[in-house]
């Protein structure tokens, strides 16, 4: 065939491997990209030689369709490396050329550089953090809606309410032996959570006869800690709180097995946090039969009886428990079951949805899946991006964007199913749909808080901290999942206009399902984020409720992702609160919601979109005018409520929409605001040492003798001041100007003795100075002959025209100081040689003079030899 080319792949067989092959083998080996072995593709030299030969065949991997038309010396080639051309490495080529297109090649989609759903290979596994315990277990609940409606619970006020006896009476029979609290924070994780072998916590069971419940929730979004079995079928059970926090206990998912059928059990949660809760009015919890859901296709239902929520009376002396107490009758024995707040949704549950989508070959035509992120414990933040392919430039770039997020808080599943069904929609083949990808851009983050779904908290995140109170945060690392959703939306807000923003969330307290919004303060605009929650409650009238809707910004909720994007410029920006409970409206009233329900209002809302953006504005006329009418009522109930008549005809428009809109009532969360824990701890830390200086640098109360002292000081200052005033008067400066021979005795003069008897007794420092003043500094000595005293005095500022040398003045005062006062100004000056000072001349020259201010009473700015009296000496020390 080609006898050079064999013998140069013979030579390349022997030859050390090429480091940059090397280096990229063991990089795409790690990285999980190919599978093959080392010798499946030749090194950079052979790829060398049949690029020369053969670009075509290097680009693309084949010689095309019209292999026919080659010489058969490039066909002889393809024969010779066709083995090269199967191998699995070669999946990485980024040019790809159509069938009937072979001179505008295009270029394959960029990988990320994290990890996406692919078709070829297995789903991520989640990663835990290393604390956790996780089973191999793979959980998995089927869909399910029952066919008749479940209704409320009714109370009949004589439930029973179990006094809480606690471990010391009873019998442990599950407890998590590690579990992250506060004070302790996140450091790593790894697939499967925690290594070694995973303990059996759960009670070995005696014998056949031995009913006791087997309890687990060391699988995704479980999250009990503990189970003691105080009676035969009675148990205490005690939520996990949120990882690296002392709270949020709400959310429950667990299994339990071993049952019995005609046993009537008693489970009874003790460490709920929330004062109120729609367990009080009728919420049933939800139970999961494996053994229906195998043999007859049922999933979740609503079940329980004699349900009651009270305040739990023991009190550990740090904040207030409540208790949820139920009573159920298992459908069979030794079966598995599981109970649950709501309709669970985890995190691998959103992946084998994704999977699904990324493997139908319509809907991956117009629905491009990407990583936004990576959380803190490395799991994928997925972002979709949904829209039909544009024909024109122009129109791609006149189309608007609509963003919508769901569980940023991991225990509201609710959020998930809702987001769920709208996916479903927007994704199908429905004409309104194709209408919707036509004139939107949607930007789609699923979940936005996959570490706490798959650890099973309530409301926060791995930080320890409430995501949804972050939005301005600028902690990249702390909040990437944050950070990122703001800097995706910022960058969208300068490429198109966003229309909508909805982040989908589950409410704890209230029925039925509504939004919160912003109120806008541009008459313009005045009441249009009203329009869409108003025609949201038409198209859904027995699922959303228009007068649950609220628009008030409070400052509390400032770091929230709807108040946030309204700031950014977003009108209509909403929270989406769908209830745990069911609803009080039309023909669901008094019944749970199903998860079809939910689904169902992910439809509504693209329905919703339809109706906002009609050319036809005749709906959203109506629902302008509906609302001026409904606000005005709203105010005269307002002022009705606190007596007093207003006349609103004609400044009812001017009245601040804050001032009648109730407090949302929304989960308290201002306890994880802040930093996360790992850097609270931090600035703890360094807040504990500033007190610690702060004390050190505290000053001691001054003594008698100290007092006296500083009185003394201050004494002689001011008599300095009227000595200074009365040397000016006497014109000092003409007499200064007539001494000729001004520096004839420093010598002699500096080598004076001085004695100090007291040296610390009058020792003043002059720190302060002016802005414009650089700093130099000189000790003014003053003598007084007949006390005996010195006064030093450290000048720390000078002229910025008279630059100065360190030195030491030596004012020696008079015995006698009343005859000096007496005789005619003058005085003899003896300074250092290399420095004159003509303080007569500072004047003339325009420039003022510019002295230190002490803490004492400021003396006169001017010449310091002249303030002290009408003659005396002044001797400079070098």
């Amino acid at each position: 065939m080609f006898p050079a080319l064999e013998m140069q792949l013979k030579q390349e067989t022997h030859r050390l491997p090429d480091p940059y092959e090397d280096f990229m083998y063991h990089h795409l080996q790690y990285y999980g990209y190919f599978k093959a072995q080392r010798g499946s593709l030749p090194n950079s030299a052979t790829y060398q030689h049949i690029q020369k030969n053969n670009p075509r065949y290097l680009l693309n991997g084949s010689l095309g369709e019209k292999d026919d038309l080659l010489p058969d010396t490039l066909q002889k080639e393809k024969l010779l490396y066709s083995h090269m051309l199967s191998s699995p490495r070669l999946r990485s080529r980024q040019l790809l050329y159509d069938e009937l297109d072979e001179v505008n090649p295009r270029l394959r989609e960029p990988r990320e550089l994290f990890s996406i759903l692919s078709t070829k290979r297995p789903l991520q596994a989640p990663r835990w953090p290393t604390e956790c315990e996780v089973i191999k277990e793979n959980i998995h609940h089927i869909e399910w809606a029952p066919p008749q409606p479940e209704y409320l619970y009714q109370p009949t006020g004589n439930e029973k309410v179990p006094e809480i006896v606690g471990e010391e009476k009873g019998t442990v029979v599950y407890q998590l032996d590690s579990v992250p609290t506060e004070g302790s924070y996140f450091t790593s994780s790894r697939v499967g959570g925690k290594r070694g072998i995973i303990k059996q916590l759960a009670v070995t069971l005696q014998g056949p006869e031995d009913n006791t419940l087997l309890f687990e929730s060391r699988f995704e979004s479980g999250n009990l800690q503990k189970a003691v079995r105080v009676d035969t079928y009675e148990y205490e059970l005690t939520l996990r709180t949120d990882l690296y926090t002392n709270k949020h206990t709400q959310w429950f998912y667990f299994r339990v097995q071993n049952t019995r059928k005609d046993a009537t059990y008693r489970f009874t949660i003790v460490n709920l946090l929330k004062p109120k809760s729609l367990y009080t009015v009728g919420m049933k919890p939800l139970l999961y039969s494996q053994f229906d859901a195998n043999t007859r296709n049922i999933g979740w239902r609503r079940e329980g009886n004699d349900i009651k929520y009270y305040k739990n009376n023991t009190d550990d002396g740090q904040q207030p428990f409540y208790c949820l107490t139920w009573t159920i009758q298992f459908p069979y024995d030794q079966d598995t079951c599981f109970f649950a707040h709501f309709y669970p949704y985890t995190y691998t549950d959103l992946q084998c949805y994704l999977l699904s989508v990324a493997n139908n070959p319509i809907q991956s035509q117009f629905c491009k899946l990407r990583t936004l992120c990576r959380s803190l414990a490395g799991n994928t933040v997925y972002l979709l991006t949904i829209t039909n392919p544009s024909q024109t430039p122009q129109e791609a770039a006149a189309k608007k964007a609509v963003v919508l997020s769901a569980r940023v808080h991991p225990g509201e599943s609710n959020g998930s199913w809702v987001m769920k069904g709208f996916l479903d929609f927007i994704l199908s083949n429905s004409p309104d749909a194709q209408l919707l990808r036509d004139i939107f851009v949607f930007k789609v983050l699923p979940m936005l808080n996959p570490d706490g779904v798959i650890v099973g908290n309530y409301r926060c995140s791995l930080a320890g901290r409430d995501l949804n109170r972050h939005y301005k945060t600028i902690l990249k690392e702390s909040f990437p999942c944050i950070w990122y959703t703001r800097n995706m939306i910022k960058r969208l807000l300068e490429e198109r206009e966003v229309l909508l923003y909805c982040d989908f969330h589950g409410h704890s307290r209230k029925n039925n399902i509504f939004l919160y919004g912003c109120n806008n303060n541009n008459h313009k605009y005045w009441l249009h984020e009203r329009v869409f929650p108003l025609m949201l409650s038409k198209n859904a009238p027995d699922k959303f409720s228009f007068h649950s809707c609220n628009f008030k910004v409070q400052k509390c909720k400032e770091g929230t992702g709807r108040v946030v994007m309204w700031r950014m410029g977003i009108l209509n920006s909403y929270t989406m609160e769908s209830t745990f409970g069911g609803s009080t409206l039309g023909s669901k009233k008094g019944t749970h919601f199903t998860i079809e329900d939910l689904k169902s209002l992910g439809y509504h809302v693209c329905d919703t979109l339809l109706d906002l953006c009609d050319p036809d504005q005749t709906k959203f006329t109506q629902c302008l005018a509906e609302l001026k009418e409904l606000l005005q009522q709203k105010i005269h109930k307002k002022f009705n409520e606190l007596g007093r008549d207003k006349d609103l005809e004609g400044s009812w428009s001017d009245i601040s929409l804050s001032d009648i809109e109730s407090s949302t009532s929304g989960s308290d969360s201002s306890l994880s605001d802040g930093l996360p824990v790992h850097l609270a701890n931090i600035a703890d830390e360094l807040n504990q040492k500033k007190k610690m200086l702060k004390r050190k640098k505290k000053k001691s109360l001054q003594t008698r003798k100290q007092r006296n002292e500083q009185y003394q000081r201050k004494n002689l200052m001011r008599k300095l001041k009227l000595t200074e005033d009365t040397a000016e008067r006497a014109g000092f400066a003409s007499t200064l100007q007539k001494q000729p021979n001004f520096f004839k005795n420093s010598e002699n003069s500096s080598s004076l003795p001085v004695k100090n008897e007291n040296p610390r007794l009058n020792e003043t420092n002059f720190n302060r100075r002016d802005k414009d003043t650089p700093l130099d500094s000189s000790m003014v000595t003053l003598i007084l002959p007949k006390n005996k005293e010195r006064i030093q005095i450290n000048f720390n500022r000078r002229d910025k025209d008279t630059p100065l040398d360190p030195s030491m003045t030596t004012l020696i005062l008079p015995k006698n100081k009343e005859k000096m006062q007496n005789k005619k100004p003058g005085f003899t000056v003896s300074c250092s040689p290399k420095r004159t000072i003509n303080c007569s001349q500072e004047p003339a020259l325009g420039v003022k003079p510019n002295w230190p201010r002490s803490r004492y009473p400021a003396t006169k700015r001017g010449c310091v030899a002249m303030a002290a009296y009408p003659s005396l000496h002044i001797h400079t020390y070098p």
